[in-house]
């Protein structure tokens, strides 16, 4: 003798017949547990889309930061060049007066 039976909702009973004892297993689903790892699986995909976001953001900042680091360095050697030229040339100036005025 084997049979299934549908008690409670989300209950499956199984029963057999083996010799002289009676198997009686019965199966639980649990939609409680499914219904929250789902939950908890799509809160996971939120979250990693929103770090995915981020990482990009972030990613193409680096990157401006680092375009606005190389213009002010550049901007910054032309003007220590420009320094030392007119700093060069005041010597030279210097250099040519008399060495009562100086």
């Amino acid at each position: 003798m084997q049979s299934w039976h549908l008690k409670a909702a989300g209950t499956l009973s199984f029963i057999a017949q083996q010799g002289k004892h009676l198997i009686h297993l019965t199966c639980l689903r649990f939609p409680n547990y499914i219904s929250r790892m789902e939950n908890e699986l799509i809160a996971l995909e939120s979250k990693l889309a929103q770090l995915i976001q981020i990482s990009g953001q972030l990613r193409r900042e680096n990157h401006q930061l680092r375009q606005d680091l190389a213009q002010a360095q550049s901007q910054n050697r032309q003007c220590n060049d420009k320094m030392e030229g007119a700093k060069s040339r005041l010597e030279k100036l210097l250099s040519t007066l008399p060495e009562e005025l100086s």
